[in-house]
């Protein structure tokens, strides 16, 4: 796993952006792998930070211009969100790339090693929290998909 912060001077919005890097290797082969990254049955059953939350709906849209929704909420129902988007790339089994609804950027690329995938996301850090919580809590849904993806 590898984490980066990259430091990105954005014009188009006149403010400064933070990149962040993160990555996982899965030990499976890409039709796996992608089909359980965009398969909303799938995606309920790993799209998690930590036990105490799950993901009890998720729609996908898998197609440039096409979008996306998941809900993310504790368990306990003390809090929820959604996750939602619009694709501006995707190219199967390759890359995926879209953009939030905040309009922060995200691009996830899956490389076939032969003997596993690389998963690498980058994504443009929000402003209202730290930029390791953000690192440590999609690095935590990564390394879910990981486990789910190598135990089915």
């Amino acid at each position: 796993m590898v984490f980066s912060v990259i430091n990105c001077n954005l014009s188009i919005r006149g403010n400064y952006m933070k990149l962040v890097e993160i990555s996982a290797k899965i030990n499976a082969p890409i039709e796996k792998v992608w089909k359980f990254w965009n398969d909303t049955e799938h995606v309920k059953k790993w799209n998690k930070a930590s036990p105490n939350w799950h993901t009890p709906h998720a729609e996908n849209d898998l197609r440039e211009n096409g979008g996306f929704n998941i809900i993310m909420e504790a368990k306990d129902k003390s809090f929820s969100f959604d996750f939602s988007g619009r694709y501006t790339k995707v190219i199967c089994q390759k890359e995926i790339a879209f953009t939030l609804g905040d309009q922060r950027k995200v691009d996830i690329i899956f490389n076939d090693k032969g003997d596993h995938i690389e998963i690498i996301e980058t994504f443009e850090a929000e402003q209202e929290n730290p930029i390791e919580m953000q690192q440590k809590g999609w690095q935590s849904i990564l390394n879910n998909f990981k486990k789910y993806v190598e135990s089915h």
